[in-house]
């Protein structure tokens, strides 16, 4: 049972070291910028690593054709571009932290 014990606590150690690790990351991939497209480039968006919207930019050529829905259709899919890219990202970085190891609810 002595040598259990020791091995819970270094394990837990290590838990912890990977936490700390997994936290700086998120704070860095927070600041980090992810654009995505749609259109051709008709339409681009910026995100950052929390998921916040942070520009829109419309090309005026696309603002000319007067298809409103058109439009909203490519900021949707120039938003989900950007944040897929984000979220890849970020899951990439977070792989690397756990080995690949599936730990839901720590990031």
């Amino acid at each position: 049972m002595k040598g259990f014990g020791g091995g819970l606590q270094q394990l837990m150690k290590q838990a912890n070291q990977m936490q700390a690790k997994m936290k700086k990351i998120q704070e860095e991939l927070a600041e980090q910028e992810f654009e995505g497209s749609a259109g051709g480039g008709g339409v681009s968006v910026k995100v950052n690593g929390s998921n916040s919207l942070l520009a829109v930019t419309i090309n005026p050529d696309v603002m000319s054709a007067g298809d409103v829905e058109m439009l909203q259709d490519l900021i949707v899919a120039a938003a989900n571009d950007a944040l897929k890219k984000a979220k890849e990202t970020s899951d990439k970085e977070m792989a690397k932290v756990t080995g690949g190891m599936n730990m839901p609810g720590l990031f």
